[in-house]
């Protein structure tokens, strides 16, 4: 019996993916483990490979579609003593987006009916006449947004949730307002909110399509800082007795081939003080505060087209080497778009370091839902009290960005207190 392979959850915050590449061809012959398709995620290209054998009898998404739902058919596999040759079950069924429209109708129809009012009845018409997913729908129609004035971004001009994000709340038509009044009024902010800005006349320029994981960047970070109160605290750390530790612990390393760098001891450090201040590893959820017993940092790592942050697990109880060796790891398969989801998934706090860009001192993003996170500047000689007396020191200025709602500005100080005296006195993290 024909197999249908369905649209993967390759990162568990994903809800669609562009089928990027496909790597097989109607006729092939595949087994379990063979490479099906690359495909771009909200965190990177992954491949896809397939745990059934059989021949391709279908491919049913073509190369470079966007937009394509977890869970929708993309391709079918003929097992063994299928007839391949065969016309493909579904082969003419439209992929992914089109399959969830039909059972729509009954939201719309009973939303109609307990509202018939003219006013209340217009987002919801004016709905029918774009495509949309059946989630945008019931969130323009909950919201009270016109569909007509959105842009969609997905397949064909679709409009999909993430479309509706940038959307204020409170669009529907007023009661006591005409008909046509109430349909064309708020028209205007939410067109405005989604046209793209064209460039100014006569300048070159090129306009370059978001990929999936700059979508997803944008709209986690534009939701952090609308939706979280940051509380940013910076301290000046002094080097110095850091970099003697680390110039000799590598050369102790030397023969295992580790190296440790700056980073992976502030990693250390980092996990060490939100063991020490519990308070600030912690998590806001509503109604309760979720604490951790164990401190698992993201790194924040560039790679081309956005920003990825493999998570080094109980940072807090691995030794430096270990920590080195494991971000190195996670940091070269990260650029490669090779990284697992349980391994970017989580953390429960994270570190940006972008003092190897020369960057003094930052304020950096808090990634939701974690409670925190460090941002470090580089480090540079400066003049610097030592021991009551003026001195030339290797200084480094580090910024804790607190989730307000669950980190109080006490405990943020203790924790930045604690994580100076320990990239202060080093061997404190060896302990």
């Amino acid at each position: 019996m024909p197999i249908e392979i369905k649209m993967p959850a390759l990162s568990p915050t994903m809800e669609e993916g562009t089928l990027a590449k496909w790597l097989v061809k109607e006729g092939d012959t595949v087994k379990s483990g063979d490479i099906l398709a690359e495909i771009e995620t909200d965190k990177a290209t992954m491949e896809f490979e397939t745990i059934d054998e059989g021949t391709i009898q279908k491919l049913l998404v073509p190369e470079g579609t966007d937009g394509v739902k977890v869970g929708a058919p993309i391709l079918i596999l003929a097992g063994e003593g299928d007839d391949s040759s065969a016309p493909a079950p579904k082969a003419d069924t439209a992929p992914a987006a089109k399959a969830p429209t039909a059972p729509q109708k009954e939201p719309e129809v009973a939303a109609k009916a307990e509202a018939p009012a003219a006013p209340k009845a217009a987002p919801a018409a004016s709905g029918d006449r774009v495509k949309a997913s059946p989630l945008a729908r019931r969130i323009a129609e909950q919201q009270g947004i016109d569909l007509a004035s959105v842009t969609g971004s997905g397949p064909n001009g679709r409009v999909v949730k993430a479309d509706l994000e940038g959307v204020q709340p409170g669009q529907a038509k007023p009661a006591t307002a005409a008909p046509q009044a109430a349909a064309s009024a708020p028209a205007a902010a939410p067109a405005a909110a989604h046209a793209p800005a064209p460039a100014p006349e006569g300048v070159p320029a090129e306009t370059i399509k978001l990929s999936n994981m700059r979508k997803t960047i944008a709209r986690r970070l534009s939701e952090s800082k609308q939706q979280v109160p940051h509380i940013y605290l910076t301290v000046d750390i002094n080097l110095d007795a850091l970099l003697k530790l680390r110039t000799e612990l590598n050369k102790g390393l030397e023969s295992r081939g580790v190296k440790l760098s700056v980073n992976d001891m502030l990693i250390k450090a980092q996990a060490a003080a939100l063991i020490e201040v519990p308070s600030c590893n912690v998590q806001f959820a509503g109604d309760s505060l979720i604490q951790f017993k164990r401190a698992d940092i993201s790194v924040a790592v560039s790679i081309p087209g956005g920003l990825i942050t493999p998570v080094v697990t109980s940072a807090d109880t691995k030794s430096l080497s270990a920590i080195a060796t494991e971000i190195k790891d996670l940091a070269a398969r990260a650029r490669d778009g090779k990284l697992q989801p349980h391994e970017y998934a989580g953390g429960t706090a994270s570190l940006s370091n972008m003092g190897m860009y020369g960057i003094k001192q930052f304020e950096a993003i808090i990634n939701p839902p974690q409670g925190m996170i460090l941002a470090i500047g580089a480090g540079e000689k400066r003049p610097y009290v030592v021991n009551d007396s003026l001195q030339i020191a290797t200084v480094m200025s580090a910024t804790g960005s607190f989730d307000h709602r669950a980190i109080d500005g006490a405990d943020g100080a203790a924790f930045m207190a604690a994580f100076k005296r320990l990239v202060e006195n080093p061997l404190g993290m060896l302990a």
